[in-house]
């Protein structure tokens, strides 16, 4: 088949090769027969590796959905009754975190700093001193709002000096930048299929401790469809989903990972920053702004800073990009208007020279001077 091939730009779904597209054209098969049950056997201790988890400690549970379901089924899972949560948080998914534990009524502190900058490690540390009573930490790895990348190592620690658990959503980070479940003191970590391992959308996971699902069945049912040892216990006992799993997108996660593994991970890093890097130079030579300094961003989103042109119009600009076969992306930051340019997915660096050509050509179009320009 000749698929059209379009570069997204956009922070997930990621561009995906032919390959993986395919690799969802199968027979069809009932998802209670003991061959795909194997099948996602491989793909669970899989997803462990990719994690640089345990296979003796941790274990991956798979689920149907987009990545808020992680969220969602850690939260509810994971908190014992009589204890509340500490999410800290400085980005629009850790405040999504935040709006689960309020929508669930679950006791939690939403510890907010700027999004234009990492966490205050020595607030963190505090608020961790005075609330003796907080069982769950919870971050995002990389806030793909604004592509600042958080400390999440230091986090952890504090975490479990106070018997603390960490829960870390690492959707937008994991398979794309280095992490290390042990090495990082993260308990529980999260993705979905279409980000890092540049698959496609419907299929979630969260790779965890073991013991700490297990404990978990003796805390309060905050769901029944989104509960973690609920998913785990049946995928123990039989090999399978709780309900209906993404058929499809399971075959094209394993084929994602077995590219994943031929790519080699150190490369696919290099990879990422090698795009990363030819989307700065880009900017740079345009005249944009991006609005994170750069030694704390996290080598896969840049958030641009709309010029003070009066002729800018981000929608005009998208559509005459998207027209030639290029997707971008709106901000994700309340006070300040943005547009975000991702490196995740199948491209190259040949790919964002390509990009910026066409966005050069549509600031000719629109009558927007180059160098653009800003007031301040």
């Amino acid at each position: 088949m000749n698929i059209k091939r379009n570069i997204l730009l956009n922070p997930g779904p990621a561009t995906t090769t032919d390959t993986v597209k395919m690799a969802q054209v199968v027979p069809d098969i009932c998802p209670r027969e003991k061959e795909f049950a194997d099948m996602m056997k491989g793909l669970r201790e899989d997803l462990v590796k990719v994690a640089h988890g345990d296979p003796q400690r941790h274990t991956a549970v798979l689920f149907t959905g987009s990545g808020t379901i992680n969220i969602d089924v850690c939260l509810n899972s994971l908190l014992p009754e009589g204890k509340k949560i500490l999410v800290v948080n400085n980005g629009a998914y850790s405040s999504r975190a935040a709006e689960v534990c309020r929508y669930y009524g679950m006791p939690h502190i939403d510890q907010k700093s700027s999004v234009f900058d990492v966490p205050d490690l020595t607030a963190v540390e505090k608020t961790l001193d005075e609330n003796p009573d907080i069982a769950l930490v919870y971050t995002t790895h990389h806030e793909t709002g604004t592509g600042v990348l958080n400390p999440i190592r230091e986090i952890g620690a504090m975490a479990h000096a106070h018997n603390a658990i960490f829960v870390v959503d690492t959707t937008s980070s994991l398979g794309m930048i280095p992490f290390d479940m042990v090495k990082d003191n993260v308990d529980f970590c999260m993705a979905s299929a279409q980000k890092g391992l540049m698959a496609m959308t419907g299929l979630s996971f969260v790779i965890g401790d073991r013991k700490i699902i297990e404990q978990s069945a003796e805390y309060p049912k905050r769901s029944y469809y989104c509960n973690l040892f609920l998913q785990y216990d049946y995928f123990e006992k039989t090999g399978q989903m709780h309900f209906t799993p993404p058929v499809q997108t399971i075959y094209s996660t394993i084929q994602a990972l077995k590219e994943y593994r031929e790519e080699g991970e150190e490369a696919k890093f290099r990879r990422h920053r090698e795009v990363f890097e030819a989307i700065h130079e880009g900017l740079d030579e345009l005249g944009f702004k991006d609005v994170i300094r750069r030694e704390i961003q996290s080598g896969l989103v840049v958030s641009v800073k709309y010029p003070d042109d009066k002729n800018w119009d981000f929608d005009r600009i998208h559509d005459y990009c998207y027209d030639n076969g290029f997707t971008i992306y709106p901000g994700k930051i309340s006070t300040t208007d943005t547009f975000r340019l991702c490196s995740l997915g199948a491209i190259v660096p040949e790919d964002i020279k390509a990009f910026f050509r066409t966005l050069r050509k549509a600031l000719e179009e629109n009558g927007i001077s180059i160098p653009v320009t800003y007031n301040r």
